[in-house]
């Protein structure tokens, strides 16, 4: 592919391809569009750029570092692992990255309330973070399921200020999270403000979450460049919404050299319905405002989905992905929740770095794929998040 298929997207009308969009009610539409031309003027201010690169470097602690994961490549043998390490960020994930972002734009806009879901808890605890910052009250829907698997980053909402909406609906994971914000974001959205939590959802927010998100990409590349004079073989990261892989493969989306892999939840297995493997198994459809890939039935209808990660148990998932599938820049793969757990125990015991399990998948195919390359070969990561969150969780499964 040339830079010229990727430079330009999305279109004036949000669509990256085929997918994306505004698949909405005109009343709400005309509110998209404010938020899209409010986000266009602040973004090209030198002084909305040069707040966020001081929060960036001074409140969240960029540019996270790259760790040449040594003890665990010479165990696995065959190719070199390199993580990024967005888990050193303030809160422990990429998320802060766009949630200082759209908080910042709330503030500009004159909202009265920042509303969001969470699925792991790793968006609402950055939301939180940055609406104590700014000054703005904040409202988090998280699923009831999620709230008991990832009690620790509930407890770090409500110590920030954040307003909890248990979720008991559905599945009460993160799609029936992602239905209830939004219900309440229709209440009144001139004066609200929907801080979506990945590359998902109308336009603008595929465009505006990837735009704050690119700055692990573009750090990654010029820190990898720096140190071995060379770009990586393989850039990967873990996908569910999609906002931490598409904020790592946009600054290599020109470089044909290098493979860029996104890595789905398998869950239980791809021969059960208790998967997320969205882009391996699902077709285009609609979901949530925006057309992309979606795991559905046969009336269309969102499925329910699983993963072992509470942050990628998603039935769709951003246009742009569907996009580059399509396109065949990115290849999407998948790691069970079997493989998943035993990346986060060998990481955590080789390296003494707990992935959050999300993080896990990336780090699982990495395991798989490192043997069967020559040492010569740089497999880079993208480590999404910290387990502090999930460390209960997994010691109660594995009875450690």
């Amino acid at each position: 592919m040339t830079r010229s298929a990727f430079a330009p997207l999305p279109d004036d009308a949000g669509y990256f391809g085929r997918f994306g969009g505004q698949i909405i009610p005109p009343e709400l539409k005309r509110v998209m569009d404010e938020i899209s031309e409010a986000y266009d003027e602040i973004r090209a201010r030198d002084d909305f750029q040069q707040e966020l690169a001081g929060l960036f470097a001074d409140y969240v602690g960029r540019p996270s570092p790259i760790f040449h994961a040594r003890r665990l490549s010479e165990r696995l043998g065959g190719a070199q692992i390199h993580l990024k390490r967005e888990d050193l960020n303030h809160t422990g994930a990429h998320k802060i990255n766009h949630c200082l972002g759209e908080a910042l734009l709330a503030k500009f806009m004159g909202k009265t309330k920042v509303i969001a879901e969470t699925g792991a808890g790793q968006h609402g605890v950055a939301l939180a973070t940055a609406c104590a910052l700014v000054g703005i009250p904040c409202e988090i829907h998280m699923g009831q399921v999620d709230i008991e698997k990832e009690h620790p980053n509930v407890t770090k909402m409500k110590i920030l200020g954040a307003r909890l909406v248990p979720v008991t609906r559905g599945t009460a994971t993160l799609k029936d999270a992602v239905d209830s914000a939004f219900e309440e974001y229709l209440k009144d959205p001139r004066n609200f403000l929907y801080a979506i939590g990945s590359v998902v959802g109308p336009h603008p927010f595929p465009k505006m979450v990837r735009d704050f998100q690119a700055i692990i990409g573009r750090e990654a590349r010029e820190q990898f460049q720096e140190r071995h004079g060379r770009l990586p073989d393989q850039v990967a990261a873990c996908v569910g919404g999609g906002s931490n892989a598409i904020g790592m493969f946009t600054a290599f989306l020109d470089d044909e050299g290098v493979r860029l892999v996104g890595v789905e939840p398998a869950g239980e297995g791809l021969d059960t319905p208790r998967h997320s493997a969205t882009l391996t198994l699902g077709q285009p459809g609609e979901i949530h405002g925006m057309a992309c890939y979606v795991l559905e039935d046969e009336a269309g209808n969102p499925l329910p989905v699983h993963s072992i990660a509470s942050g990628l148990d998603y039935p769709g998932v951003g246009p742009q992905h569907s996009y580059l599938k399509e396109h065949g820049r990115v290849d999407y793969v998948t790691a069970t929740d079997d493989e998943c757990l035993d990346a986060f125990l060998t990481l955590s015991r080789v390296e003494g770095i707990i992935p959050a399990l999300e993080s896990a998948h990336a780090v699982a195919w990495a395991m798989r794929t490192a043997p069967t390359l020559g040492p010569d070969q740089h497999l880079l990561i993208n480590l999404s998040g910290r387990g502090d969150k999930d460390a209960d969780y997994v010691a109660a499964r594995l009875s450690l």
